[in-house]
């Protein structure tokens, strides 16, 4: 990957924020199915938080990491794929931001797991278009989700996750980033600690940015176009 990459990306972010006259959001370099010579490639350009969908991949990239030059960066690990309850453990040491809670089981299951010294950032993924086959909670039962969230001391409740319907036509998703950030000054008025809508992809950033996204996902636009990879 070309260091200009990196680059573009951000002025891009800043476009997309100053046309809005939003605050220009995080990125989160989608690093899922890449290897750790990309990451730490990134990682050395300055980029420090990194999303993967598997537990067992980000534990060989992490400890891969270590015998990069990248070694000593401080670098964000941040779980953005569907997690089932039996692998909370292991997240919960590895991670240190899981973008998908979506049940209180789940959360449960983090908080008596989480040992670290900091609490574990979570974010309420929220099934924004109430897709069947979509992964995340409906959006009037966030409230008790993270009321739940907020009652335990190893969580740290910071916000929502969103992946809207996938129109051919990233403007049709619009609505459902609007929704999703009404849902997010509900719950930051009510929580304190809520600052981040984690919401847009590469074929959808500036909308999702106009929109109030405080932090965009993005793998392709930085990484290139991949085969998919089967889940270990």
């Amino acid at each position: 990957m070309h260091a200009h990459v990196l680059h573009d990306i951000l002025q891009q972010l800043r476009r997309a924020a100053h046309d809005a006259g939003r605050p220009v959001p995080r990125l989160l370099a989608v690093s899922k199915t890449q290897d750790e010579t990309a990451v730490a490639e990134l990682a050395l350009q300055g980029q420090d938080a990194f999303g993967e969908n598997y537990v067992q991949e980000a534990a060989a990239k992490r400890a891969a990491m270590a015998a990069t030059a990248a070694a000593g960066r401080a670098l964000e690990w941040h779980l953005i794929g569907h997690l089932q309850s039996n692998k909370a453990a292991e997240a919960a040491a590895l991670f240190d931001w899981v973008h998908t809670v979506d049940r209180p089981k789940l959360a449960t299951a983090l908080a008596r797991h989480r040992r670290a010294g900091t609490p574990l950032d979570v974010l309420i993924q929220v099934n924004i278009d109430d897709e069947a086959s979509k992964h995340g909670c409906r959006p009037a039962d966030v409230p008790a989700l993270a009321a739940a969230i907020a009652a335990e001391p190893a969580l740290r409740l910071r916000g929502l996750m969103v992946i809207p319907t996938p129109h051919a036509d990233p403007e049709q998703r619009r609505p459902s980033f609007r929704r999703a950030k009404a849902l997010f000054d509900a719950l930051a008025a009510q929580f304190a600690g809520v600052d981040t809508l984690s919401m847009g992809m590469s074929d959808d950033f500036a909308i999702a940015v106009a929109e109030g996204s405080t932090l965009v996902r993005i793998g392709t636009a930085l990484f290139g176009s991949r085969p998919p990879k089967a889940a270990p």
